[in-house]
């Protein structure tokens, strides 16, 4: 498999500040959401970027490594799409479920709309390790997959953390991308102790780190790549630099942007703190060479994951999504104020998204949109994508409004969906519009 390559400073690519990136100096590489990209109309800002010679490198969220599901080989065909076309030197996604239910378990598919954390035992290793195996198949670059961050701790865990990213590096060979703002929230919301994690971890994996911002609201650590970098994380990183070279470094910021000066700052403070680890290091390790056995080859035995193994975890992270987002039982041994405060996050979030996918709906509703949107959600699980769920949203309001509605808002409301739950837009012309008029005339009859 080689190394890694050298990668240096980088930010995630967004849009809102692609001009702020571009002008940026010093960027030596950037990170792309894999499944915001088309790989046949990439943004003319990452074909510039490219131009100049700026590494791209496509960051997977949907695939869902640590579901109880083999990969499904769509995604894994679109994310190796994007590397190819992007000429990216690997390519990263994380260690998370996405997803749960479906055929596997008999109970109706559920979608969480973010990274879940996967339970650290030895079954869930075994199915995280065959699917790693499967994508690294598929891909035609090297795969890093990262640590997330976690409000909820799953019950009666086997390993550590470390140890967790320890074999799962150990038995496959994959590289990993370590997030220490991920490390810094788990420190905070599970008390696990990052510098313990760090010590676990096989350095000479490394293929990239992450750094990202996030706020602390009542003894929860919020990771919102909204906020600036707390000096907490930057205290982490500089604790890997001091014990590993990092082949990259990059900066998340997802919202909430500031100005071109305030981005420029926060990557800087990200080259001080790892200048400031490398000056006191006492080791010479550097990062990116594949760990010391081959995808083949396992300490720990070949782990392949049986039917029953995968039905097992499946059933358990079905209960616990299903908790999330569908309002059932919480499963045993599961801290129930963590719940609450999870499920109400993966509800903002999704209201989040469903605004930005449709930024007409909280125009047409106001200040009503988040409310009546987060108590759809309650009773109404996220099951396809986003675009699906606005057409959804929508119809539940038409139906359920009270009678005191706004003529004026229920009408637009009415006219946004009929326009977009076709298979094609209506026709504005007059004719059209007249016969429309007239159908429901008759059919009202």
């Amino acid at each position: 498999m080689g190394r890694t390559a050298l990668l240096g400073t980088g930010i995630g690519w967004r849009p809102e500040i692609a001009d702020a990136v571009e002008r940026m100096p010093g960027i030596d590489w950037v990170e792309a959401v894999s499944e915001n990209l088309c790989p046949g109309h990439l943004p003319d800002s990452l074909l510039r970027l490219r131009e100049r010679g700026v590494t791209v490198v496509p960051h997977g969220v949907s695939l869902g490594l640590g579901g109880a599901e083999r990969p499904d080989a769509g995604r894994l065909a679109a994310l190796a799409e994007r590397a190819e076309v992007l000429g990216s030197p690997l390519v990263t996604e994380h260690i998370a479920f996405v997803r749960a239910g479906g055929a596997l378990t008999a109970s109706p598919a559920l979608e969480a709309g973010h990274l879940l954390p996967v339970p650290r035992t030895r079954d869930a290793l075994d199915v995280l390790c065959e699917n790693v195996r499967i994508a690294q198949d598929a891909l035609p670059v090297p795969l890093a997959v990262e640590n997330i961050a976690a409000l909820v701790a799953w019950p009666d865990e086997e390993l550590t953390e470390g140890q967790f990213l320890y074999e799962l590096a150990d038995r496959t060979g994959v590289r990993l991308l370590i997030d220490v703002a991920n490390l810094h929230t788990n420190h905070v919301n599970l008390g696990a102790d990052p510098a313990e994690a760090l010590a676990e971890l096989p350095l000479e994996a490394l293929a990239y780190v992450h750094v990202a911002g996030g706020f602390e609201r009542d003894g929860v650590w919020h990771d919102s790549h909204a906020h600036p970098v707390a000096q907490p994380v930057l205290d982490i990183l500089t604790d890997l630099a001091s014990r590993v070279a990092p082949p990259g470094v990059l900066l998340e910021r997802d919202e909430n942007f500031p100005d071109g000066d305030g981005l420029s700052g926060e990557v800087e403070a990200i080259r001080t703190a790892v200048a400031k680890g490398r000056a006191g290091s006492c080791a010479a390790v550097t990062g990116g060479a594949a760990p010391r056995t081959s995808g083949a080859e396992s300490r720990s035995g070949s782990g392949s994951a049986g039917d029953a193994v995968r039905q097992r975890l499946g059933l358990a992270q079905a209960a616990l999504l299903s908790a999330l987002v569908a309002g059932t039982p919480v499963p045993e041994g599961f801290d129930r104020v963590r719940l609450g405060v999870q499920a109400r996050a993966l509800a903002g979030k999704r209201a989040d998204v469903v605004g930005r996918v449709a930024p007409e709906l909280p125009v047409i509703l106001g200040a009503r949109y988040r409310p009546a949107f987060l108590a759809y959600a309650q009773g109404s699980p996220l099951t396809g994508g986003y675009r699906r769920d606005a057409l959804d949203f929508a119809a539940h309001v038409l139906r359920t409004a009270p009678g005191d509605e706004d003529p004026a808002v229920r009408r637009a409301l009415r006219e946004w969906w009929l326009d977009r739950s076709g298979p094609v837009p209506r026709s504005r012309r007059p004719g059209a519009r007249l016969a429309r008029a007239t159908r429901r005339v008759l059919l009202r009859r």
